[in-house]
C-alpha cells in the first residue's frame, strides 16, 4: 500500500476540488481544457492524482473554472 506524503495529499485535495467544481459547472474535461489551453489528458491525469501541476497551470484552471484559489485548496 502506498503511503501518501504531505505533497501527495495537497495534490489529491486540489484534484478532488477541481473535479467537483468542474462537474458542478457542467464542464467536461475537454471543455475545461479548451477554456484553459490545456489538454484534456493533462486534466484527466491531474484529477486522478497521476500528475503534478505548476502554479501557472493552477492559475489557468482557476480562471477557466471562474473560481478562486481558496475553492481549489479547501479541505
Amino acid at each position: 500500500m502506498k503511503k501518501y506524503n504531505a505533497e501527495d495529499n495537497l495534490i489529491l485535495i486540489i484534484a478532488g476540488n477541481l473535479r467537483k467544481i468542474r462537474s458542478s459547472k457542467g464542464l467536461t474535461q475537454e471543455e475545461l481544457g479548451f477554456r484553459c489551453g490545456i489538454s484534456k489528458n493533462y486534466i484527466s491525469d491531474f484529477e486522478r492524482g497521476r500528475r503534478n501541476i505548476t502554479i501557472k497551470i493552477l492559475q489557468k484552471l482557476i480562471e477557466g473554472l471562474e473560481t478562486t484559489p481558496q475553492e481549489l485548496l479547501k479541505t
